[in-house]
């Protein structure tokens, strides 16, 4: 194995630590849960990450998720460029912002409106603001693990960066705010029926990534996503399906498509960001007609953006799902193969040095867990090893593969990745397994 150069990185990362906190200005990227030291990224294209020392890295977290097509995609390079030469914003409505609605509506039936934010964070704050609104209630019910944004009443147990460093919420969340959110183990239907028992006409509405992908992936057991539609509708409350980053990678029509929620089975209200934005900030949240109409200028429920519908982020959009709808027939069957080779093929090599590994794989997500449990819920994935993973993550790392830096993360691959990487990858983990 060549030792990597990394002086350049090392250098970069003192820089940073005199002006953001921990160096970064997202806390994953600090690798605090994996040890070692980040890479600067220099540039990317296609299935790989160079980085200020000259490294070349196999990627699989993808900007964490919505690189679906690989970096510098040449057809969102050159939407952006188009769109960049008439100005990078302009504060007022464009023909643009229609044309990624249409094709946003279009594969997904369940949104009849929908609104265009900045971050994935603006779309589920959002949502809940219209629930509580249309509900006239104040509760709210989370899943342990599931991330939707670091919005003051959904940081109670959340995943992502929350679960990687440790931190049960977060400091400056005052407790009444914290006190109105219900944060539920997932897959326990029965866990939820007592939540509505105890407070009845309490509960606006209950949130959930339909696929966890922040405590790693974990699937949705058989009939627990119909059992929460059915339990929403019999107590009166909404029921917001956040598909920030499932949408668009789990199918064209996200996992509301793979799933069959759709006509009566459909959510109120649905989230979605990262490939909806081609790799540029952007979100949306959207629904029925009567509940989005509840947003000003046309209801009471106040909402704002100065960046919202940017035009940007609307051709990269607009070139990226324009892209998967006319292609979806054959981009997800192979974005399926090839993540089930590398996936499972790591997951044997694995096996074969004796290192307990759980695999959840659903589509072009997935989780390695260091543990040979079962993974069906948050309590269950913070069972795992994380200092195993770290041991592996630094290992592969050097071995030219650069996985998320957490065990709490899912995996993401694209369009781009193809044999090699998978062979590439597989013998890297061969490597890092032997040496754990």
């Amino acid at each position: 194995m060549v030792e990597l150069s990394k002086s350049r990185s090392r250098a970069l990362q003192k820089r940073a630590e005199t002006m953001f906190p921990g160096g970064v200005n997202s806390p994953v990227r600090a690798f605090r849960a994996v040890g070692g030291e980040p890479p600067f990224v220099a540039r990317a294209e296609g299935a790989y990450l160079f980085d200020a020392d000259g490294n070349r890295y196999i990627d699989y977290f993808g900007s964490w998720g919505p690189m679906i097509l690989g970096h510098a995609f040449p057809p969102v390079v050159e939407a952006i460029q188009k769109a960049a030469r008439d100005s990078a914003s302009f504060g007022a409505s464009t023909a643009a912002e229609g044309d990624l609605a249409e094709l946003v509506m279009a594969c997904y039936p369940a949104i009849e409106r929908l609104r265009f934010v900045s971050s994935g964070t603006e779309a589920t704050m959002s949502a809940i603001r219209v629930a509580r609104a249309a509900t006239g209630r104040k509760r709210i019910v989370k899943f342990e693990g599931c991330y939707h944004g670091h919005s003051d009443g959904l940081l109670v147990k959340a995943g992502s960066g929350v679960a990687t460093l440790g931190i049960p919420g977060s400091a400056g969340v005052p407790e009444g705010i914290a006190q109105l959110t219900l944060a539920l183990p997932y897959n326990d239907l029965g866990a939820v029926e007592e939540a509505f028992a105890a407070h009845p006409d309490e509960i606006a509405a209950v949130i959930l990534e339909p696929v966890v992908g922040n405590a790693g992936c974990i699937p949705p057991l058989n009939g627990y996503l119909e059992g929460l539609r059915a339990l929403t509708r019999e107590h009166g409350a909404l029921l917001i399906v956040d598909e920030v980053m499932t949408g668009f990678r789990l199918a064209l029509g996200g996992a509301l498509e793979l799933y069959g929620l759709e006509g009566d089975l459909a959510p109120d209200l649905v989230t979605l960001g990262k490939i909806i934005g081609g790799g540029l900030p952007c979100g949306a949240f959207g629904g029925k007609r009567q509940l989005m109409e509840l947003l000003a200028p046309l209801g009471p429920v106040y909402q704002a953006g100065t960046l919202s519908g940017n035009p940007l982020a609307m051709a990269a959009g607009l070139a990226t799902v324009g892209y998967l709808k006319e292609h979806a027939e054959t981009i997800y069957p192979q974005l399926e193969a090839v993540s089930k080779a590398v996936a499972e093929g790591v997951a044997k090599e694995a096996d074969r040095a004796g290192v307990p590994v759980t695999l959840n794989r659903v589509g072009s997500m997935w989780t390695w867990f260091f543990t040979s449990a079962p993974v069906t819920d948050y309590a269950q994935a913070a069972l795992s090893d994380a200092a195993a993973f770290g041991r592996f993550h630094r290992a592969m790392l050097e071995g030219g593969v650069w996985l998320p830096p957490s065990q709490f993360e899912a995996m993401f691959l694209g369009m781009a990745h193809g044999e090699a990487e998978v062979e590439n990858t597989i013998w890297a983990a061969r490597v890092a397994f032997e040496n754990l």
